[in-house]
């Protein structure tokens, strides 16, 4: 029964890619606006940990503007998914021109710097929209990928990312071969970018994010320590049609990892906090 749920799924995201892509915009957007709508009206599992996880980003909000913030998730989770399915048929004008940034130069100057860059990110909005944009502005990504069930649905999206511009290394448990070719990466100058704000090893970096408890891996940090490449992060937020992307400050390396990943939990919150509706997290992230 799960190979069969799984092959269901696989062949979901098939008719999902080969469909959406060939519909109007503006019909797809009120499709997924409305399914949004449906899927917090059901109330399930997701809804309750996005709801749960925004009440800790805003504690002062009442009950009607917890619902307002979680609806306005969902429709952000859902819009991540609709572009997901379209952006392989973007041009790499529309690509560009929908992409707006804040601080661009702290990632520019790094990079001239020639010692790699490493960004370091939060489930923001959309991330591989952000990944295409720097590959067709001179800076190819590198990044890492948990492996999905099935292992086809995990090679549809490694072919998708590749096809956006981005090498996709799977992240299997062998964590000293991916941190040695993202070592590698760097070294050559390269860029190297990490969705970091939550632990899929369980041997995460114990952080305060929003005055609570939870672990967020130290692989950026790392990587920083181990081969000088500057660690910058960004956070995501949507405005209008557009993407924007804030670049923040460069996070010190005194301290060693564990301050470090303290201070890009500090520099997420930032930016969640100021656009928490985009914070595309359904799953538990804080332990206490």
């Amino acid at each position: 029964m799960e190979g069969l749920r799984q092959r269901a799924v696989d062949l979901a995201f098939a008719a999902a890619w080969a469909l959406v892509r060939r519909l109007p915009e503006r019909v797809v957007t009120w499709i997924f606006q409305h399914a949004a709508d449906f899927v917090v009206r059901r109330n399930g599992r997701g809804v309750q940990r996005l709801r749960s996880n925004l009440a800790v980003v805003r504690p002062t909000a009442d009950t009607a503007e917890l619902d307002a913030l979680t609806r306005a998730g969902m429709r952000s989770y859902l819009r991540y998914w609709q572009e997901a399915f379209r952006l392989p048929e973007w041009d790499d004008e529309r690509i560009v021109g929908r992409v707006r940034t804040v601080n661009e130069e702290v990632l520019r100057d790094a990079h001239r710097a020639g010692k790699g860059v490493i960004c370091a990110l939060p489930h923001l909005a959309n991330y591989d929209h952000a990944g295409a944009w720097a590959g067709r502005t001179g800076m190819p990504v590198s990044t890492v990928a948990e492996r999905l069930r099935p292992e086809s649905l995990f090679d549809r999206f490694v072919a998708y990312r590749a096809k956006l511009g981005m090498e996709v290394l799977p992240l299997t448990g062998s964590d000293e071969h991916v941190f040695g070719v993202l070592a590698e990466r760097l070294r050559a100058g390269g860029f190297v970018c990490l969705v970091a704000d939550r632990d899929l090893s369980e041997r995460g970096v114990p952080v305060k994010f929003f005055d609570r408890h939870t672990r967020m891996p130290a692989g950026p940090a790392a990587l920083s320590v181990r081969t000088g490449a500057p660690l910058i992060p960004a956070t995501l937020h949507y405005d209008g049609p557009d993407l924007v992307i804030t670049f923040h400050q460069p996070i010190d390396r005194a301290g060693g990892p564990a301050q470090m990943t303290q201070r890009c939990a500090d520099a997420f919150a930032e930016g969640i906090a100021e656009h928490p509706q985009d914070w595309h997290m359904l799953q538990r992230i804080f332990l206490d």
